[in-house]
């Protein structure tokens, strides 16, 4: 049985003590380049960390790609949360060194309905393509922006056999956060994202995750140099605190799971 854990059982618990009993110089401004997974609730936690600190939060959110890279070129950023992988990849090039690695959390992809919409049926292959057919409108997150769900989708639709058919219906998204606007404000028939994504626009909105042949489950990592401020060790150990993992949790960015 996969047993669940989540970033403090990682951090440990030495290291989330010294840091939250550091005292970080009030004014300075932590700096963090996230994939747009955890927007909802990174948001929130930000705001508590600023009026508990006196300290200020830079979010940028992207595609997970774009995350990556615009963390690396920002000589500034303190914080990086994408992909496991892709951190992974970047530290044995040695793009990113001289760092710390932590499990932050796992989505799984979905299809999404404007709310109040029917909602079709995903629950294997077949359906699946089925609904993609019936749909005339739908978005996704852009692929050549390093979209982790756009380049999964455009590749179940290949081996579905109906990319032809599908891909003049696509609009593609900067982001997952703009895919979920054009599906709450109807623009679109389906959308294509991160489960949390869907969640954190509409709880309503989740028709359900891929069909378990297509299943996409995510795992996402943050980073930062080891060289890290207190204010900046302080803000990862209120993201591993209780209340920092149930709020995550609660907008679909679950615990990383483990054997």
């Amino acid at each position: 049985m996969q047993r669940r854990t989540f970033l403090i059982n990682a951090i440990g618990s030495a290291f989330v003590a010294s840091a939250a009993s550091a005292q970080p110089a009030k004014g300075e401004t932590v700096k963090i380049y996230a994939a747009a997974v955890a927007k909802t609730p990174l948001t929130a936690i930000a705001a508590e960390y600023e009026k508990a600190t006196g300290n200020k939060v830079a979010l940028i959110f992207d595609t997970a790609g774009a995350t990556e890279q615009r963390f690396r070129a920002d000589p500034e950023a303190a914080l990086l949360i994408t992909t496991a992988p892709l951190i992974r990849n970047a530290e044995m090039s040695g793009t990113l060194k001289d760092g710390t690695t932590l499990p932050f959390g796992s989505t799984v992809a979905g299809i999404a309905v404007p709310p109040g919409a029917p909602k079709p049926d995903v629950s294997s292959a077949e359906k699946l393509k089925a609904a993609l057919l019936a749909a005339k409108r739908i978005a996704v997150s852009d692929p050549a922006r390093g979209a982790t769900v756009g380049t999964h989708f455009m590749k179940v639709i290949e081996r579905l056999g109906i990319k032809d058919a599908v891909q003049p219906k696509i609009t593609f998204a900067p982001d997952g956060v703009e895919t979920m606007r054009l599906v709450v404000e109807k623009k679109v028939d389906l959308g294509v994202s991160q489960s949390s994504e869907i969640v954190q626009a509409s709880r309503d909105a989740l028709a359900g995750p891929f069909p378990t042949e297509f299943a996409l489950a995510t795992d996402f990592s943050l980073w930062h140099r080891n060289n890290a401020s207190p204010a900046v060790k302080a803000f990862v150990a209120r993201l591993a605190s209780p209340s920092g993992r149930e709020r995550l949790a609660a907008e679909g960015v679950m615990p990383t799971a483990t054997h």
